[in-house]
Parts: structure tokens; sequence; C-alpha cells
């Protein structure tokens, strides 16, 4: 633990960030597994529908500062390459 007054409060609010930042991270990972779950099933029009919840997760994380823009775009974008080969 830092002595400094202002490294103290480097330290706890790093914690704080890091935790955020962990939680929005795992709600992107949990919308991501559901839409891939529902490829590998073959439910398509669950993919599609669980594909716009997942986007709009990934948006919010990237709103958030969590992922870059353009890894959230990469994000999305793989997934949608995925929902969209399961429906041709």
């Amino acid at each position: 633990m830092p002595n400094i007054k202002a490294s103290i409060l480097s330290v706890k609010s790093d914690a704080k960030r890091h935790a955020k930042n962990a939680a929005e991270k795992s709600r992107v990972r949990t919308a991501s597994r559901r839409v891939l779950d529902a490829v590998e099933a073959g439910n398509a029009d669950e993919a599609k529908s669980l594909l716009t919840v997942a986007c709009k997760t990934i948006d919010q994380a990237a709103a958030n500062h969590v992922y870059h823009k353009n890894a959230a775009a990469r994000k999305k974008s793989r997934l949608a390459r995925k929902v969209n080969a399961l429906a041709k």
C-alpha cells in the first residue's frame, strides 16, 4: 500500500474502475455467448433477436470506454457474420 495520499486514492479509484470494467466485460461476454449458443443450436430467429441485445450491450461498453470503438465494431461484425451464415 502506498504512503502518499494521492497514490492511496489512486489505488482505490483504480480498484473501483477495474470492478466496473470487469462487470461490463462480463455482460458483453454473456450476451455474445448467448448468441453463439443459439447459432450452434441452429436457432436463427433466436440468434437474430439475441444479436440485437448483444450489439446494444457492446455499444454501451464502447460508450463507457471499456472497449475501443473499433474493437466493439469488430466484435459486433464477427457475431453478425455468424448469425448471417446461419440464415443462409
